[in-house]
């Protein structure tokens, strides 16, 4: 489980193809305190340590994952929202985020708003439901609250803290992003299908 604080924006230095895509992350984690097997959200993606080095960690991706993520858009030296798996007893200062990414959004609109940037991304028609105006989202991994909802349009607003400690700085239209809905919006959907 993550909240979608992001705490890193890793690097990708190396990505190998075969049966799965292999990454090489770099972090400015301290890898000595990452186990193999723990689990890294990797722009919204929970996804396993495999093998770590002193300042970069690699994962296995299956084509699954990909199928269902902006993975497959990944290059080396692209930056990547990273986020360590949550502890008992640490602050929760975004959402409950699964790293379970649902679908891929695509940004449609960007616009500078005073000192933040809105900006507004069409969700694939399946999950447009899942979104509510004041309601959560993870985009990238990074927790969100979502503006305005007209459709499967959606807006989010930006400050700049945000922009700079994340990979949301250097944001353009027609990018695909990772989109995680709520957890509780999923649970209350399945509830109602039982009514």
């Amino acid at each position: 489980m993550f909240t979608g604080i992001i705490t890193d924006m890793g690097r990708l230095a190396e990505l190998h193809h075969g049966d799965s895509l292999r990454a090489r992350i770099e972090t400015v984690y301290d890898m000595s305190t990452v186990d193999l097997g723990a689990s890294i959200a990797c722009d919204g993606c929970c996804l396993t340590v495999v093998e770590v080095g002193p300042n970069w960690f690699d994962v296995e991706i299956s084509a699954e994952s990909i199928s269902k993520t902006n993975i497959g858009d990944w290059q080396v030296d692209k930056r990547v929202n990273l986020e360590r798996a949550l502890k008992v007893g640490d602050e929760l200062g975004g959402h409950i985020v699964s790293g379970h990414v649902d679908g891929v959004a695509e940004v449609v609109k960007i616009e500078e708003d005073g000192g933040s940037t809105r900006v507004t991304l069409r969700a694939p028609e399946a999950l447009a439901k899942y979104i509510a105006p004041k309601g959560s989202v993870a985009l990238n991994g990074t927790s969100l609250t979502v503006n305005e909802v007209e459709g499967c349009d959606f807006g989010i607003n930006f400050i700049p803290h945000t922009k700079q400690v994340t990979t949301w700085g250097g944001v353009a239209v027609g990018q695909r992003i990772n989109l995680e809905i709520d957890t509780l919006a999923r649970y209350v959907a399945r509830l109602r299908e039982w009514d």
